[in-house]
């Protein structure tokens, strides 16, 4: 779904916009991984002035920080004979690294988990108010994906190597200037080094990058594969397609598979290269560093000295190259997640109302067709329901039936030229779409349970249900004693999408679902498609000795359901070819009676 205007244009603005909460945490990590930097960078100058200027008397002035550690510790002549004094100093300023490193990890650590939390629950709130056409364009098993592995991967990155970003600065521009006071040729050896370094990783960046995203996107169909599958173990069971399905679920694996391999070569090729880049700079300032000592040009303790800091810009220089290949990385799952989020969520007009619901409605010249379709899935379809009545809705398969449903409950949206759906005379895009969906009971086709008891599955949709309010739908739907034939009645669990139950069952127990929130609007989507004809003749009939005032649609393939509605309507190819009483459309002689007749004849013939 494309959108004129994205929320968030840039990679950098979708971070920044998780980052809320959990910036500061990020900051004091930042400065404790300073303060570790600095602290590595003391010690081997205390270690070189040590060996150069106490143990063997060079001459040359000390910075300001060793002349202070110098006097406080009691001079240079009391250190001479007391060098364990410096053993102290060196470990009290490793004592302090260590508290900082601590502090750096837990504001770092606490700074990633509240920024995965707000991830996850921002992706969550953004996904649930996406349109129901977004859902249907998009796969489950992908969308989960990118709100888990992806998620992680940006988390990683942040948490792991951007904060270490600005430590790995700090140490290089230390590490650099003390070098250079020791010695320009032996700095220029190790320097030289670092700009292969950075070329080749940003080589490797768009190569890992493009690589990353092809198994980032394979991954996604995997698991769509794997939630199908799991969702629908008992079809595949039934069908006995365990065979067809693995051999689909290993062909796509071995892609992955593939996806993955190409990637690790890519790494492996970077860090191999990294290494080997890195051992040639050690080995060179080892050899050039001998070499200008015993010229003369170095001391034996700024020798020591500069091995120590070329040691530890090798370690930040091969850090700096992993940021750059996991940016990329991280740059394709920040993409995966801007995709989610520039996705237009569903929005009421301005000044939208909520006025009473309990009147007539009137779908005039209704048409639709779904995005870049060719096909008009309706066409200017018009019709009146009094308030109270109730319609029968008639129509073979992709006559429309259930898209007109979707389209009065606005999981659709009805374009502007596609006509107009009033309730008591205001059009169903000025109301308030929580206040229409709320007001409108709809059982769907393919009804969905969710992994709960059957009592907190049929109270789901009313907050402030009770037992007995509860039991009223359930009668209501004749799905009360068959509760009460389960060992645990209503608190019986019912499975992932209500496997436990069968077709029938569950559809009355989303009819029950539906009336324990008593809307003034009620739909029955084909819903009871899995009932036998004498549990349909007891629901209809508790249905109009209790459902009220209530405006009640009835869409189904029987006539024995529809035959005492107050209003029938018949679809077919998306048009209303006919529409009145059961027995008007019975003397119309017209395609409602070659239905009835092959129904009640027992014909096998298809609704046309």
């Amino acid at each position: 779904m494309k959108n004129t205007k994205e929320k968030f244009p840039t990679k950098t603005s979708l971070v920044l916009f998780y980052l809320k909460g959990s910036v500061h945490f990020f900051l004091l990590g930042v400065i404790f991984s300073i303060g570790v930097a600095f602290l590595d960078m003391v010690n081997p100058k205390i270690i070189q002035y040590t060996v150069d200027y106490l143990l063997g008397d060079a001459e040359s002035e000390m910075p300001v920080y060793m002349q202070i550690i110098v006097n406080l510790s009691g001079g240079k002549e009391y250190l001479k004979t007391h060098i364990f004094v410096i053993a102290l100093i060196v470990f009290a300023i490793a004592f302090l690294c260590a508290c900082f490193r601590y502090f750096n990890k837990l504001f770092n650590s606490m700074a990633a988990e509240k920024l995965i939390c707000r991830m996850r629950d921002v992706l969550f709130e953004h996904i649930c108010h996406l349109p129901f056409a977004w859902h249907s364009e998009n796969h489950t098993g992908d969308i989960i994906q990118r709100c888990t592995s992806d998620v992680e991967t940006i988390k990683m990155f942040l948490s792991e190597q951007i904060t270490s970003l600005f430590r790995i600065m700090i140490m290089l521009i230390l590490a650099v200037n003390f070098m250079l006071q020791i010695d320009l040729k032996l700095s220029i050896v190790s320097l030289v080094f670092i700009p292969l370094i950075v070329l080749y990783s940003f080589f490797f960046h768009n190569k890992i990058g493009r690589a990353f995203e092809n198994a980032d996107i394979e991954e996604g169909k995997l698991s769509a594969i794997a939630q199908e599958n799991l969702t629908g173990v008992r079809v595949v069971r039934a069908f006995g397609r365990e065979k067809f399905e693995r051999e689909r679920f290993e062909t796509k694996n071995k892609e992955y598979t593939k996806m993955w391999i190409r990637l690790m070569r890519l790494l492996a090729a970077f860090w191999t290269s990294n290494d080997m880049i890195s051992g040639m700079q050690g080995m060179a300032v080892v050899v050039m560093g001998t070499i200008f000592c015993v010229q003369g040009n170095i001391t034996v303790g700024e020798f020591i000295a500069f091995v120590s800091y070329n040691a530890m810009i090798s370690w930040p220089v091969r850090m700096l190259g992993r940021v750059i290949s996991d940016m990329s990385k991280a740059g394709v799952s920040i993409d995966r997640l801007r995709y989610i989020m520039n996705s237009e969520e569903e929005s009421d007009k301005e000044n939208a109302i909520t006025p009473p619901l309990d009147k007539d409605i009137e779908f005039r010249d209704v048409s639709f067709s779904f995005e870049n379709g060719n096909t008009e899935i309706l066409k200017k379809v018009s019709f009146k329901i009094k308030a109270g009545e109730t319609l029968g809705v008639l129509g073979g398969t992709g006559s429309g039936k259930s898209t007109l449903m979707y389209l009065f409950d606005r999981l659709y949206n009805l374009p502007e030229d596609g006509g107009s759906i009033t309730v008591g005379g205001v059009d169903i895009r000025d109301i308030k779409m929580h206040y229409l969906r709320k007001n409108i009971g709809l059982v769907l086709q393919e009804p969905f349970l969710f992994s709960r008891t059957l009592y907190e599955n049929i109270g789901i949709t009313k907050k402030s249900a009770k037992m007995e309010d509860i039991r009223k739908a359930a009668k209501m739907a004749s799905l009360d004693e068959t509760i009460r034939n389960f060992d645990e009645g209503y608190d019986t669990f019912v499975g992932e999408r209500g496997v436990t139950l069968s077709g029938g069952q569950k559809q009355r127990t989303a009819i029950a679902q539906m009336l324990v929130s008593e809307p003034p609007i009620m739909i029955f989507d084909d819903s009871l498609s899995a009932v036998d004809t004498e549990t349909d003749a007891k629901i209809r009939a508790a249905l109009d000795k209790n459902a009220g005032q209530a405006t009640t649609i009835i869409i189904s393939h029987r006539i024995t359901t529809l035959m005492h509605a107050d209003h029938i309507i018949v679809l077919s190819h998306g048009e209303l070819v006919e529409e009145g009483k059961h027995e008007e459309l019975l003397d119309k002689n017209g395609l409602y009676r070659r239905i009835y007749d092959i129904q009640i004849q027992g014909g096998g013939e298809d609704i046309a």
